[in-house]
């Protein structure tokens, strides 16, 4: 009588035969084969080991099983203690029952296509000490049930689609020391009887949610865990400083949030921290000194923020510190020169434009006469807004008595602007000529309907020697002066890390006294998604690869989603194209051209439309929504729409404008078309050379993704708005689509 059948760690290939089913032993171990079950009859053999009345443990992760989920997986013996059936591609939901196999210990359903809600009557397997359901497309609220798990030991939901709070009842789970519930769409506070879990010493992981609200001071009850992650939520208010009570802590993320207030003195007693993640929040003051105790600390982010002051040297004294990020804060004063400050390649400093001295390949000015220049900036500081005000008031005075007619727009063009100067440095039309040159035609690097944009470089006190965009409005186009003004409100309303970041404006008189308006940006060295896209015949150009596409199309539609339903007030970009995505040096993508935009604030309805009066079309043919033809509102689904058009786009290699598209087909048509048996007619061949792939498998499944990705793009661009996947989904879609492609991908 067989014991233990154990074919685990081979290179079987194919379907199981049906008659090991019927051997019965008491364990059976295939894990990390070539196994495959499409169909019922591929199962065949596992629906016979539930006939096996002594069978204890049953392992068949790492295969390529796939198919269904058969229903027979509620009918194994009570005995058994151990089920995994992880990392197979299994489809399917699962089935009601599962409770009954009462002596379970071990359960892992992991990386699989599993979908629908997780049943309650898991909850009954009270033997349980491993629930592992990650990575799959599960649905609904985390069963409040589950908090009768109590002898959990290791539990993850992660990368689902998990909504809704998460469950106060979680609070019960006193034996579990790692919680991994990241990477959902988990709404409401962190309930406090989380952080009152006695055994939770591993890790507490809540990225990439919807989470909000404050952090309560409990947090410092977790003093023995390595590593808490609860960047990439909506939490607001200040960072408790009962976070330095935790003192085993490796790993703190709490990047990508609305915290506010300053770095807690408290984060110096982490002395065991290696990496430190406060990037992309609204933190102000000083950098702390007492980061300086951290003397282990290896990896330290702090960029996005509105931290102040100078930066601290004793920074520079902590040995094991190889990457320091404090960019796009508003330091200033000397730059440590010793430690990680000593290679560029570890230190990031861009946008901060009041330092001075470090080494010498940071290009920045000498400090010697920082005193006086504090002192200086001191005085301009309450000189400049006197004598900007009293100009104000003077051109104000000149425009009514000319133009009385016009003292409207008049004022809603100063208001912005001054909503704009009062956070950003001031920059004159001469120095904008300086910068580029005279505008040389040799400078420009792109025209649009309402401007063009042209390369300069500042060197103004604040920006020394920065590589910058200027676009320049066309005053005398329709309209372009209202599209200054809707780029200069809608830009100082947002902030994310996939949208332009605007450094300054400009709205003057050039030198024969016409009216000058134009935005400057940081200049993006890899140009526009488009000139990628569609390569001109004298270009040299690389086509982007799958990775290099899919990580531009997470960054937009993270952005978009942004806009759409985090930015307050809400923002509806009206003109989403592969022409106004922008690529920096590293590929990372940024929406940029908000000169069509809407801020729609309180005025959205329930459709997700703007409720004003309707404004016709807005966007670019072949983009634009064909609602909008119509004169319909505009709305985020509009967004949707070009979003969707611009990712088959992206993953076609053919413009909604190509010649091809006539007598009533379009792209969309084109790729609904194609699926699901001929995407490698419309796929970008680039995307399907074999070589990146390490195996057919791989390529399999590479397949998968793709076609996933053109689904997301149809579901996207459907002709009716009501109809159109949203934003927020498509965001999570690709999301997983990426991750899948990353562990496949050579």
């Amino acid at each position: 009588m067989v014991e233990i059948l154990g074919l685990g760690l081979n290179r079987f290939q194919g379907r199981v035969a049906p008659e090991i089913g019927k051997l019965c032993p008491f364990n059976v171990e295939m894990s990390a084969n070539e196994l495959q079950a499409e169909d019922e009859q591929g199962w065949e053999f596992f629906t016979l080991f539930t006939n096996c009345t002594r069978l204890q443990l049953i392992d068949l992760p790492l295969n390529r099983l796939g198919g269904v989920l058969p229903t027979s997986i509620t009918n194994f013996s009570t005995q058994i203690q151990w089920l995994s059936i992880a990392a197979n591609g299994i489809s399917g939901v699962v089935p009601s029952g599962l409770g009954n196999l009462i002596n379970l210990s071990n359960l892992d359903m992991g990386e699989n296509d599993l979908h629908g809600v997780i049943p309650e009557d898991i909850a009954k397997l009270t033997n349980l000490q491993v629930l592992l359901l990650a990575n799959n497309q599960f649905s609904g609220n985390i069963p409040s049930s589950f908090g009768n798990l109590t002898q959990l030991q290791l539990f993850s939901l992660s990368n689902n689609s998990l909504d809704g709070p998460i469950p106060r009842s979680l609070g019960n789970l006193k034996n579990l020391p790692s919680l991994d519930l990241s990477s959902n769409l988990l709404t409401g506070f962190i309930p406090t009887e989380i952080f009152g879990l006695p055994s939770l010493t591993d890790y507490l992981l809540l990225s990439d949610n919807y989470l909000s609200g404050v952090i309560p001071a409990q947090v410092g009850s977790l003093k023995n865990i390595q590593t808490l992650n609860l960047s990439k939520n909506n939490f607001s208010g200040e960072i408790p400083a009962a976070i330095g009570g935790c003192v085993s802590l490796v790993w703190l993320g709490l990047a990508d949030n609305s915290f506010t207030g300053s770095i807690p003195n408290s984060f110096g007693n982490l002395r065991g921290l290696n990496t430190l993640n406060l990037s992309r929040n609204s933190l102000s003051g000083t950098i702390p000194q007492e980061l300086g105790n951290i003397t282990g600390l290896q990896e330290l982010f702090l960029a996005h923020n509105h931290l102040s002051g100078m930066i601290p040297k004793v920074l520079e004294s902590i040995s094991n510190l190889v990457e320091l990020d404090l960019s796009f804060n508003i330091l200033d004063g000397e730059v440590p020169t010793r430690g990680v400050f000593a290679n560029m390649t570890g230190f990031s400093m861009a946008g901060n434009h009041g330092l001075c001295g470090g080494i010498r390949e940071l290009e920045l000015p000498p400090c010697q006469d920082m005193p006086q220049k504090r002192w200086h900036r001191g005085l301009l500081r309450i000189v400049l807004p006197i004598a900007g005000t009293a100009i104000c008031i003077s051109l104000l005075l000149f425009v009514l008595f000319l133009l009385k007619w016009k003292v409207t727009s008049e004022k809603t063009k100063t208001d912005s602007f001054i909503g704009l100067t009062d956070k950003y440095p001031r920059v004159s039309y001469l120095e904008l000529f300086e910068a580029t040159d005279g505008f040389a035609p040799t400078n420009l690097v792109g025209e649009g309907k309402y401007g063009s944009v042209y390369k300069g470089s500042l060197s103004l006190p604040t920006l020394r020697n920065t590589s910058v965009a200027v676009k320049v409005f066309t005053l005398q186009q329709s309209g372009s002066s209202r599209s200054f003004l809707a780029e200069c409100e809608a830009l100082r309303q947002v902030k994310h890390r996939n949208l332009i970041d605007i450094i300054t404006c400009c709205s003057s008189v050039d030198t024969r006294g016409n009216d000058f308006q134009a935005l400057v940006f940081e200049f993006m060295p890899n140009y526009s998604l488009d000139r990628w896209l569609h390569q001109q015949t004298d270009e040299q150009l690389h086509k982007l690869n799958l990775i290099q596409l899919l990580n531009i199309a997470v960054d937009v539609a993270d952005a978009i989603d942004y806009l759409h339903n985090n930015s307050r007030p809400s923002v509806i970009h009206c003109d989403l194209k592969p022409n106004n995505i922008l690529l920096d040096s590293d590929w990372t993508a940024y929406v940029a051209d908000f000169g069509l935009s809407k801020l729609i604030g309180e005025s959205m309805n329930i459709s997700g439309s703007y409720s004003g009066s309707s404004i016709g079309i807005r966007g670019t043919v072949g983009y634009v929504a064909p609602e909008y033809g119509g004169g319909g509102h505009v709305s985020t689904a509009g967004d949707a729409y070009s979003f969707g058009v611009t990712l088959l786009e992206m993953f076609t290699g053919r413009a909604p404008t190509d010649d091809m598209f006539i007598d009533g087909l379009s792209l969309h048509l084109f790729a609904e078309m194609a699926l699901p048996d001929k995407l490698t007619e419309i796929v970008d061949a680039v995307l399907l050379e074999v070589q990146p792939y390490e195996n057919t498998a791989n390529y399999d499944k590479i397949l998968a993704c793709l076609a996933s990705v053109v689904r997301v793009g149809i579901s996207c661009s459907k002709q009716t708005p009501s109809e159109r996947m949203s934003m927020k989904d498509a965001a999570i879609e690709l999301h997983g689509i990426r991750d899948v492609v990353k562990e496949n991908y050579v």
